[in-house]
């Protein structure tokens, strides 16, 4: 008889870590609009605690089943969530690394709602220009498990709530983040709140601006409405932050133009404070 509880108790435990791994996909890379074949940073191999995610989301143009135009070089477009990928996030994970203790891995993992058990393998998922991209019910209702299972989901760089480029970009972040949670508000995050007191006191922030100022020597897009920086959020239901909305700035360009000499030290420097805050938030609240 103990043989055959022992036989049955290791035989379960090969099978349930047989499913972790057979779940948590390898990684990869994949085209993106900025850079293709960026150097992988050489430990990236290395195994770590913690790894931070980019999500992979269809798009108001098509992407990836539907896609409307091609990049100029005749390649398929390779979708909105790729904007500064995979180079802002290999910054970053660099400075997260001098920044904090988290044993942090040194490159971005790609994550898609697909509907497999793969997105529950990675706690914190970054989405870039949310202004553009078009969740259907079955992703939404995927991103809310997530969330809802203790998940995190920051998302940065889109701009106004009147017309920009042609589209409204507040209004379609909405119109995927409100199929995620219908029955939530979307509010500011005061102050005093917690997420900005973990690692550094971030009292004082300030408008975090694109590589787009190279040009134009502006700090804000979309015209008037695009000005004023808002740092929101959606809260579950013992008031723990699960969605970071960083609302007309572009933290994504800070990371990505943090070694260049034309981009301002200070703004660089906040974007990684406001990350290094938001994922220790996470792993501690």
């Amino acid at each position: 008889m103990r043989f055959r509880v022992t036989f049955a108790f290791c035989f379960v435990a090969i099978l349930s870590a047989w499913g972790v791994l057979r779940a948590q996909r390898p990684f990869k890379e994949y085209p993106a609009i900025e850079y293709n074949n960026f150097p992988k940073p050489p430990d990236w191999e290395q195994k770590t605690e913690w790894v931070r995610a980019r999500l992979r989301y269809p798009d108001i143009y098509g992407y990836p089943d539907h896609v409307r135009f091609a990049m100029r070089d005749g390649s398929a477009f390779p979708g909105y969530w790729t904007m500064d990928y995979p180079r802002s996030d290999r910054h970053l994970l660099a400075g997260i690394r001098r920044l904090t203790r988290i044993d942090t891995r040194s490159i971005e993992q790609v994550v898609t709602l697909d509907g497999t058990d793969d997105v529950y393998n990675w706690p914190v998922l970054y989405g870039v220009e949310v202004g553009h991209w078009y969740l259907g019910e079955a992703e939404a209702k995927q991103l809310r498990e997530y969330l809802l299972r203790g998940g995190f989901f920051m998302c940065d760089d889109f701009h106004g709530t009147e017309p920009y480029h042609g589209v409204r970009e507040w209004d379609t972040f909405i119109r995927s983040m409100s199929m995620v949670f219908p029955d939530r508000q979307i509010e500011d995050i005061p102050d005093n709140d917690p997420i900005f007191h973990t690692l550094f006191d971030l009292q004082d922030r300030f408008q975090v601006p694109g590589a787009q100022f190279f040009d134009s020597g502006i700090t804000y897009e979309a015209g008037e409405t695009g000005k004023v920086p808002h740092w929101r959020c959606i809260r579950d239901d013992k008031g723990r932050i699960m969605v970071a909305i960083c609302h007309n700035m572009d933290l994504g360009d800070a990371w990505e133009w943090a070694d260049d000499p034309k981009y301002a030290e200070k703004w660089a420097s906040l974007a990684y404070r406001i990350a290094a805050n938001y994922f220790v938030y996470d792993l501690s609240h």
